[in-house]
């Protein structure tokens, strides 16, 4: 008995000494920022970056007001393989997180066995046995016989039940660190699941922006051929009166013919946008259709000088983050490696010919004890693993900087384009104005017959390139816009006293 009172003693002191946990506590590295935007001069408001993915980045694309992408951002929020994918894996990541919880549980394995047996007192015998509770059944037997011998029948039967108990105490936090890894991989899962929905709202957005782009070069595509017939017939018209050469029919008919084949030719890409769109919902090419519609709307206002508190809405910092955490626990399951683990055991049996017997003291068994195990000699192996788990954790280090340090260039980059192009539409919207009016001028010289058919055909080609060029720098705002937001992690808050453009 006095072994028995050490052995509690001895458990109950390890059971206490549960709450070590080796390994380094996790503390976020820290980061380089600018003080403020290099493309939003004059913003004071910078401060260092941290994760914070909880926040709601709400229905940005409705901003833009325009009903069809709302709609088909709801069908892409609903039906998106991608997202469902993410949220998926996020799902399994939520279920490792109870499954590493559970080794902080004793484990209760129960074996019920039922055995029949058949004996024999003569030459001849059978014992045949039967298992339940542990899913198996054997089978033995042997048999002789002896003439004029009767053998007497014997059969018995047997109830058995066995449970068996193990708990492995946490001593070193072997398992709260896989738990905290599990956390912060299940934490890096909700930021990577946020990040693809916005990744594919955004790409959804700009292929619909650039579909209607497309929609709005088509239309100057066709009214340039409807401006070329005209030519061609004002050319005809002239050929007949004497007045224009037959070179000049010929010039007109080959510049109608080639805008006509530049607008056939603008379906192509048309219908690969929208075939790109059909994908982002959820929906095959072949059920799904968007109506031309030229759009020629301006971006809407966006914050320009923008807090870096907005860059903390993206969720692939906060996806990188976590993985830093994750690195970081890694290390301790590794370190907890080199120290010995304690397994309490304990086992009970019960056994009679019936179960009311069962717990009687003469058929009732019992026995507990722990068992203390250490790795003497691993080869270098716990040494490497640990060396490994640093360089791991490094690795996720320079990897969370360099995507804070892209984050960074996301924004500039979107910030200049919305700038430049602005700055670029104004130019370009009065290059329209005088290509337009040139255009109206050569015609009115030719039909004065002062200047050349090539002359209405340079001025036409002007016009044409002009417009297209116009209504591409208006798209590219669209798609800039949707690039800085995405850019900024989904949004913003508009209740925020922040200096916009426009």
């Amino acid at each position: 008995m006095r072994y028995n009172k050490n052995v509690l003693l001895i458990s109950f002191t390890v059971f206490l000494i549960t709450s070590c946990e080796v390994g380094p506590d996790y503390v976020r590295p820290t980061v380089t920022t600018p003080v403020a935007f290099k493309e939003a001069k004059g913003n004071k408001d910078w401060k260092v970056a941290a994760p914070c993915d909880d926040k709601d980045r709400g229905e940005w694309w409705k901003i833009f007001h325009d009903p069809e992408l709302n709609h088909l951002e709801d069908q892409l929020n609903h039906s998106n393989q991608t997202i469902l994918n993410a949220a998926a894996n996020y799902e399994e990541a939520k279920a490792l997180v109870d499954e590493a919880r559970a080794n902080y549980f004793p484990t209760l394995v129960g074996t019920a066995t039922l055995t029949r047996e058949k004996q024999s007192s003569g030459s001849s015998s059978f014992v045949s046995s039967s298992t339940t509770g542990t899913a198996t059944s054997t089978q033995t037997g042997t048999a002789t016989s002896t003439s004029g011998s009767s053998p007497s029948n014997n059969i018995s039967t047997t109830h058995s039940l066995v449970l068996d108990g193990t708990w492995e105490p946490d001593m070193w936090g072997s398992v709260r660190r896989s738990v905290e890894a599990s956390q912060a991989g299940a934490e890096s899962s909700a930021a990577l699941l946020a990040s693809t929905r916005l990744s594919q709202q955004a790409s959804l957005a700009q292929y619909y922006f650039e579909l209607r782009g497309i929609d709005t070069d088509q239309k100057i595509l066709n009214d340039t051929v409807a401006g070329d017939q005209r030519s061609l017939a004002l050319t005809r018209h002239q050929y007949k009166s004497g007045v224009a050469a037959l070179a000049d029919v010929v010039q007109a008919q080959s510049a109608l013919e080639a805008a006509q084949a530049a607008a056939i030719n603008n379906g192509i890409t048309r219908a690969q946008y929208e075939h790109a769109i059909a994908v982002l919902i959820g929906v095959p090419p072949a059920d799904f259709a968007l109506l031309p519609s030229p759009s020629n709307i301006a971006p809407p206002a966006i914050p320009l000088e923008v807090p870096s508190a907005l860059l903390e809405r993206r969720p692939d910092i906060a996806q990188a983050e976590r993985l830093m955490a994750q690195a970081n626990a890694q290390i301790g399951v590794a370190i907890a490696a080199y120290f010995p683990t304690l397994t309490l055991n304990a086992s009970a049996t019960m056994n009679g010919q019936n179960y009311n017997r069962w717990f009687s003291m003469p058929n009732l068994g019992w026995s507990y004890g722990p068992q203390l195990a250490e790795t003497i000699l691993d080869g270098g192996l716990r040494k490497a693993t640990v060396a490994a788990s640093r360089a791991t954790y490094q690795a996720s280090v320079a990897s969370y900087r360099q995507t804070v340090l892209t984050a960074f260039q996301d924004v500039e980059d979107n910030l200049a384009s919305l700038r430049i192009l602005k700055d670029e539409a104004v130019v370009q919207e009065k290059a329209v104005a005088s290509a337009r009016l040139a255009l109206r001028l050569v015609i009115n010289q030719y039909k004065s017959g002062t200047v050349p058919y090539s002359s209405v055909i340079t001025a036409q080609l002007t016009a044409y390139t002009a417009e297209k060029n116009a209504a591409d720098i208006n798209y590219l705002r669209m798609t800039a816009a949707v690039g800085l937001i995405k850019a900024l992690g989904g949004g913003w808050d508009r209740e925020l006293p922040y200096r916009v453009g426009t």
